[in-house]
């Protein structure tokens, strides 16, 4: 019997054809008329052979092993894993989108470069910037452009600043986004209520200071109340001030980053506006920026004259080009869509259905475990497991467990700075009922590293592969399939 719990090379035999071709009508070329000797192969590469059936039960099968937001509760903090509506692939599909090419002229896709400029419009009103690039497809790609945007601009003011300000509290994007772009990290240590303190912080600024990087609400799911004088002191030093887009969906229709004093803004699109997230696939994260970043943007910048689209390459002070064509269209047509099915006022309410979900869970857990901030919080909120700690039993424990539910654990370990930490964003796209299910269980949870901590120390019970030794899987981890690996996998699977 087919297992489909087996790799792929496991069930190939060969000879078997998963596909039918017609004859091909091109005349062939050899490879060595074309490749130098080197990069051609001695022996034909090892793919599977299997048949179309087989491939199919084998994908499906794996598909069924994810875990994902169509197929259950994904409370990762700090990444927004909303609902992803089926409206949105529905437009991505559409002939006029996904049938075209980006050699085309420019006359023959009026369409979709009218699409690209109305969303920069929509994400600069969103924003509260003057302009946007649609072209980074991440956001930590997002958030490298804005700083060689913050680097070009101080260039062309004759300046060479150096460091770049980030809270303890920040994604870890941060900090690697400004290394990658040449700066000095400076850590800006939090408050006793969690927010970036403001006295540290201007310790730290001086005329070396390129940019401060800021999330508000804050990673801690907290809102930055002195972020008019953060951005005061910011400016006053010369320096520019950078928004992580990563917690937007806690601000849609209430404020903007540019209300805020931001000249920066990345977005997170497969986070706020429901593209697909994660599995490695095309992401994107646009970049806004004030009036004075402007000429920096990357290029092309897509603009409308009179009532045509155009691709604008025309800007010498440009950073250059950050993506291949024009970003990555099928994302942006599915944010697009999306904010055209809510419009303002259903923007608003998103903001508004996350910030009383967030709390709503927040209070059901909070008597159950550490609660290091009791205040409102507002899309997310963090709790710890130091209470669980001193029993003996630690948040990944508590995680593991959580598989056996049927539930992804949130985040756990960050934001660093709080102790054994657990941080839990529901979105607004959650019902009551979900929300409820999912307290009962972490209640429950609680109660056994009380009263039968073996079950948690052990977990996870029910999915297919049991407990990992991350530790094993870090200093050893086997990437490539082998003969051996497989005669191996085979023996333990016998033996259990």
């Amino acid at each position: 019997m087919v297992e489909y719990n087996d790799l792929i090379f496991e069930i190939s035999r060969q000879g078997r054809v998963g596909s039918s071709l017609p004859e091909c009508d091109v005349e062939k070329i050899e490879l060595q008329q074309k490749l130098p000797k080197h990069l051609i192969r001695e022996t034909p590469a090892e793919l599977p052979e299997v048949s179309e059936l087989q491939l199919v039960r084998h994908y499906t099968a794996l598909s069924n092993k994810n875990h994902g937001i169509d197929n259950g509760f994904y409370p990762l903090g700090s990444c927004t894993m909303k609902y992803n509506p089926k409206i949105n692939e529905d437009v991505a599909r559409l002939e006029g989108f996904s049938r075209i090419h980006p050699y085309q002229p420019t006359e023959t896709v009026q369409g979709a470069l009218e699409v690209l400029y109305e969303l920069q419009e929509e994400l600069a009103v969103i924003t509260g910037m003057d302009a946007v690039t649609l072209q980074p497809s991440a956001g930590a790609q997002g958030e490298w452009t804005g700083l060689m945007m913050v680097k070009a601009y101080h260039k062309q003011k004759g300046e060479v600043r150096t460091k770049v300000l980030v809270p303890d509290s920040a994604h870890g994007t941060n900090p690697a986004s400004a290394s990658v772009a040449g700066y000095e990290t400076i850590t800006i240590p939090s408050n006793e209520q969690g927010l970036v303190d403001l006295e540290e912080l201007k310790k730290h600024l001086d005329d070396n200071t390129a940019a401060l990087m800021l999330t508000n609400p804050n990673t801690l799911g907290l809102f930055e109340k002195e972020i008019v004088e953060i951005a005061h002191v910011v400016h006053e030093a010369g320096g520019l001030l950078y928004y992580d887009g990563a917690n937007a969906n806690a601000i849609l229709g209430k404020t903007t980053p540019g209300t805020m004093g931001f000249d920066i803004v990345h977005l997170n699109l497969h986070k706020t506006f429901t593209t697909p997230h994660g599995g490695g696939g095309p992401g994107a994260g646009p970049v806004g920026v004030k009036e004075k970043l402007i000429p920096f943007l990357p290029v092309p910048r897509v603009v409308k004259a009179e009532d045509q689209y155009a691709l604008d390459y025309n800007q010498p002070q440009s950073i250059g080009r950050v993506k291949g064509y024009y970003g990555n269209f099928g994302i942006l047509l599915r944010a697009y869509t999306y904010i055209r099915t809510m419009g303002p006022e259903g923007l608003r309410q998103v903001s508004e259905g996350a910030v009383l979900h967030a709390n709503y869970l927040r209070k059901k857990l909070e008597p159950y475990f550490e609660a290091p901030y009791l205040q409102i919080c507002k899309h997310e909120f963090v709790l710890s497991g130091s209470r669980q700690k001193k029993l003996g039993v630690r948040t990944l424990d508590m995680a593991k467990r959580l598989l056996d539910f049927g539930y992804h654990p949130p985040t756990i370990y960050f934001p660093l700075n709080v102790e054994e930490c657990l941080m839990i964003e529901p979105t607004e796209t959650e019902s009551k009922e979900t929300m409820d299910a999912f307290a009962d269980v972490m209640i429950q949870i609680a109660k056994e590293v009380e009263e039968n901590p073996g079950i948690v120390l052990e977990a996870p019970h029910t999915t297919v592969i049991g407990r990992l030794d991350e530790v094993q899987a870090a200093r050893q981890p086997i990437l490539r399939y082998t003969k051996e690996a497989s005669a191996v996998k085979e023996k333990e699977t016998v033996n259990a």
